[in-house]
């Protein structure tokens, strides 16, 4: 999807004898959106925006070791070893031979002008080489100069939404609008902001003592002449699988989930455990053992370290484990530790999507964590596994959009009022519209709030389809296709799966985690690739088909009460 940002000048923190003012230059190609008040809890944003910056550099991808340039290292090494050798032995012969030691050459002039040439020339060459990336190879452009984030302006509140390189972690900085003081000029809606690394280093000059003044730049929204030296353009060709991850984990959000409550303590030692211990082998998740009426408990696995969560009882009706992966992403919530006053978890279920919410006074901060931190076709499949089973009706996707243009933040039983649908067919209506970037859930104001993500509307075909073979491997399940001839788990705690699917022979092995150890099938897919490209479809319809939930669910209603909402 190609998008043109266009920005006048860039997002900057001033200095004045008055103190900081953070100015955000708005995206020129949206609709107009400004606001211009003092910020009253100057630190409290810097470590929350810090997160949030952390958030969106971050990139926990494996990355194999390229060894070509220690290659060319040692090589140099060795060729300057021989260099020093052969020095060495012509200076002892001379010394030998009598002849005078070398003077020491002394120190050129203009030396210090020949440095700050060269220095120049540097980052002139940097600059050049980040000129070129953006023209002839966007993705590795973009992969370092992460996408811009985007801020909207509520009544109630003002919330930058971010994504990571990685496209596997979702972050959105809440500040309540009492947080605020002196407002002027305010005008709702969304838009993208420009972001440099420069202006998160501005961030840390944010200071208790001195006073802050934070603007979305409204004057931008006023030019007129295009030509004008400090109005730049950017267009960026969104990559499918980021644009597609952001909104699955905003689809998930709208989704019912657990909501367990977590004290600094207890996150404290998850995170201090996990730093300084890493697992060599599998399982390696989170396991929460949740049990009505008792505060909640994590088992750091493989350790078994049992971590009680908090003091608060979990409110659930049933006792359930649910466990999640992709821990290692919790480090990022490290530096709000100091400054949070209590946190809060919402699971959806066992290998699916997370959400951590910490609240400090007026402000809150969400991680949202895809199943896997590769969020490739097995987050993607982990989230369709409890996605409404039924199709919204149109006149119920028109209903919604309706009431959300009389109130823009509104809760599950209002738009049940507003629209006169049910339960279930208005969260399975949320959730279509928050898979094409129209709505958010906001989960610790407990609101779903009209908020599109991009300046365009967004449909299936922009949103781009689902990998083939998970497409077809859903199409073998659901038409029940698949033969299970073997499910056995052995006694190292693999498990063992053989079966049939239309068309091939397979095999899997999975180890603790769920995940694909080694696979075998008879198709031209796997033939040609093996797993190197991700399984076929064939051996994803055989794990869904041997983890498939034992209940059919036939409507919306039964989809949401089987997930424990009432």
């Amino acid at each position: 999807m190609k998008l043109t940002l266009a920005y006048r000048g860039q997002s900057r923190v001033a200095t004045s004898p008055a103190g900081l003012a953070v100015a955000l230059a708005p995206n020129l190609r949206r609709d107009r959106v400004s606001f211009d008040a003092n910020l009253r809890e100057p630190v409290l944003f810097r470590e929350y925006a810090g997160a949030l910056h952390d958030v969106v550099v971050s990139d926990l991808r494996y990355k194999p070791r390229d060894k070509a340039a220690y290659r060319g290292f040692a090589a140099e090494r060795a060729r300057r070893e021989a260099s020093i050798r052969q020095s060495a032995i012509k200076q002892a012969r001379s010394a030998i031979e009598g002849n005078l030691p070398e003077l020491l050459e002394p120190m050129p002039p203009g030396l210090e002008r020949r440095f700050q040439g060269l220095r120049a020339k540097y980052w002139k060459a940097r600059q050049q080489y980040s000129d070129y990336l953006c023209a002839h190879d966007p993705e590795l452009w973009r992969l370092l100069v992460p996408c811009d984030p985007v801020v909207t302006v509520a009544d109630d509140c003002l919330f930058f939404e971010g994504f990571s390189a990685d496209e596997s972690s979702y972050g959105c900085l809440t500040i309540d609008r009492h947080a605020f003081a002196d407002e002027r000029d305010v005008a709702r809606g969304t838009t993208n902001v420009d972001y440099s690394s420069s202006l998160y280093e501005h961030f840390n000059a944010m200071r208790s003592y001195r006073q802050t003044r934070f603007l979305v730049d409204p004057t931008g929204f006023e030019v007129r002449n295009e030509g004008a030296a400090d109005y730049r353009e950017e267009k960026i060709d969104l990559p499918p699988s980021w644009l597609r991850g952001f909104l699955q984990l905003q689809s998930a959000m709208t989704l019912p989930s657990r909501r367990v409550p977590i004290g600094r303590e207890g996150l404290y030692n998850i995170l201090a455990y996990l730093k300084r211990h890493h697992a060599s082998k599998s399982p390696r998740a989170l396991r929460f053992e949740l049990e009505p009426g008792r505060p909640p408990a994590v088992t750091l696995e493989p350790w078994m370290i049992r971590v009680q969560a908090g003091a608060t009882p979990y409110e659930g009706l049933n006792a359930e484990t649910i466990r999640v992966w992709g821990r290692d992403r919790l480090r990022l919530l490290a530096r709000l530790l100091p400054v949070m006053d209590a946190a809060e978890v919402h699971l959806l279920g066992t290998g699916l999507p997370s959400f951590w919410s910490l609240r400090a006074g007026p402000l809150r901060f969400v991680l949202g964590l895809s199943g896997w931190t590769a969020n490739d076709w097995s987050g993607g499949s982990a989230i369709d596994q409890i996605a409404p089973p039924v199709e919204p009706r149109s006149e119920t996707i028109i209903g919604l959009a309706r009431a959300f243009q009389l109130e823009p933040a509104v809760s599950l039983d209002r738009l049940r009022q507003l629209t006169g649908a049910s339960a279930g067919e208005v969260v399975a209506g949320l959730n279509r519209l928050a898979m094409l970037g129209q709505v958010m859930h906001d989960l610790t104001a407990k609101v779903y709030r009209w908020r599109q993500v991009m300046p365009v509307t967004l449909s299936a075909e922009v949103v781009g389809p689902e990998h083939p073979e998970t497409e077809a491997a859903r199409q073998f399940v659901a038409g029940r296709l698949v033969k299970l001839k073997r499910n056995e788990l052995r006694g190292d705690g693999l498990r063992v799966l053989e079966g049939k699917a239309p068309g091939a022979e397979c095999s899997l092995v999975l180890d603790l985690d769920g995940k694909i150890l080694r696979g075998k099938c008879s198709c031209s897919y796997f033939f040609t690739g093996g797993l190197r490209r991700g399984p076929c479809r064939h051996l994803q319809a055989l794990r869904a088909a041997a983890t498939a939930a034992s209940s059919p669910r036939t409507t919306n209603d039964a989809w949401l009460a089987a997930l424990g909402e009432r």
